[in-house]
């Protein structure tokens, strides 16, 4: 029987259970093994998450960006327009029509144009400073002096937003002209110097610029803005005084 031949049953024996212990710690190496790259692939998930919210924010922060650049800007040339329209029509008028109300907050008053930023440089200034005002063009602090009285014309302006009309204004040097059309006259003024101040100086505004409470005998301007550009951490300021006055032009947008 024994002839008949399967082998030696203790041979038999000994390999199956050797090969029973060598499958078992292949599975416990392969286990093993499997464990870091479980953490790796979990690590590059977490990573890629990030990226991909760190994309998505940046795209967010641009998109804001091109909007308070440009975007904003479209208000507020839609609102020149506008105000152009109703000024002009308002200085065409016949004398009958002229009243001598206070001017609204947020209506023009004025034409500022300034010969060193360009000849298509003009905006129509309104009366008022709060942001809603501001959106629409440079706008005058309410209590100053109107163009051309004895005292302190004083007019701020964005210089990055809403079409930014004070961008340049650190271009400005001493000299320079800002021309200011109302509905009887041209205020020429001339830059006579700049400042950097704090945004607690409000003293600039002052009927006599950084003296409060002194009686003014000149005619002055003040413009003022947000500086460095981008920022609000302070004012770039620029003085001026009325050198000439004289006839206003036909059209505010012909050359001074």
């Amino acid at each position: 029987m024994s002839l008949s031949g399967g082998g030696d049953p203790g041979r038999g024996t000994a390999s199956s259970s050797g090969a029973a212990t060598s499958v078992g710690d292949g599975e416990a190496n392969a286990t093993i093994g499997a464990r870091p790259d479980g953490r790796r692939g979990t690590l590059r998930a977490i990573i890629r998450g990030i990226g991909e919210l760190c994309i998505t924010a940046g795209l967010i922060v641009l998109l804001f960006m091109a909007y308070e650049l440009w975007g904003t800007g479209r208000y507020t040339r839609e609102q020149q327009d506008r105000l152009s329209d109703q000024l002009l029509r308002s200085w065409n008028a016949p004398p009958a029509r002229v009243t001598t109300e206070k001017v609204k907050l947020g209506n023009g008053i004025a034409m500022i144009r300034i010969p060193r930023l360009g000849k298509d440089y003009r905006y129509v200034i309104v009366e008022g400073v709060e942001p809603r005002d501001l959106r629409k063009g440079p706008g005058h602090y309410p209590g100053s002096a109107m163009p051309g009285q004895i005292g302190n014309f004083v007019v701020s302006g964005h210089r990055t937003t809403y079409s930014a009309p004070f961008n340049g204004l650190d271009r400005l040097r001493d000299g320079d002209r800002i021309l200011i059309d109302t509905r009887t006259a041209q205020y020429v003024y001339k830059v006579t110097g700049r400042r950097v101040v704090k945004p607690t100086a409000v003293e600039v505004t002052a009927p006599v610029p950084f003296r409060p409470g002194a009686k003014p005998t000149e005619r002055l301007i003040t413009l003022t803005t947000c500086h460095p550009k981008f920022s609000a951490a302070k004012r770039l300021i620029v003085f001026g005084k009325l050198a000439e006055r004289r006839p206003r032009r036909l059209q505010p947008s012909d050359g001074g």
